[in-house]
């Protein structure tokens, strides 16, 4: 009887193992996506939406900004819906609905300007000693890894009851 008991906690275990490596995988291919879309509209921003800025540079800001602001709001409906829909409660009517889904876009963004700002100083301070290229990489599983644990363990925490 213990024998079967230790087996099935083992079990039990490999299945959550499992479970959490198909959410990460999950969360891979949402940022694969997010990383198309924010090079499709900075390219339709830098070519044709903001042509009228003057120099290529100068239209960059502009075509960048978009560019994540968009590809951030894809992670984070995609993630919503997919990754973690088994977190996310049915919206509340009104006001406590919206005040919950802004609340949770603000840790999403949150959790990834966080990742954003350790990639770049990981890669920097990487570089040193790495090919800079050897070195992004690096950082890019690094900042992905501690964004899935925030996003989580944070931005779509298990609900509690009610």
């Amino acid at each position: 009887m213990k024998a079967d008991t230790g087996r099935l906690q083992q079990m039990l275990l490999a299945l959550l193992l499992w479970a959490k490596g198909v959410r990460y995988l999950k969360f891979g291919l949402v940022g694969a996506s997010g990383t198309l879309v924010n090079m499709l509209v900075l390219y339709l921003g830098q070519e044709f939406l903001f042509a009228v800025i003057g120099p290529p540079r100068d239209r960059l800001y502009a075509s960048l900004a978009l560019a994540i602001a968009v590809a951030t709001v894809n992670n984070f409906t995609w993630n919503r819906l997919w990754t973690w829909a088994d977190r996310v409660r049915a919206a509340a009517p009104g006001e406590a609905g919206k005040q919950r889904l802004l609340q949770q876009f603000g840790r999403y963004t949150l959790a990834s300007w966080l990742g954003i700002a350790l990639q770049y100083g990981l890669t920097l301070w990487l570089s040193h000693s790495l090919h800079y290229l050897l070195a992004n990489v690096i950082a890019i599983v690094v900042a992905s890894v501690s964004n899935f644990l925030a996003n989580d363990r944070w931005t779509f925490v298990r609900p509690g009851p009610g």
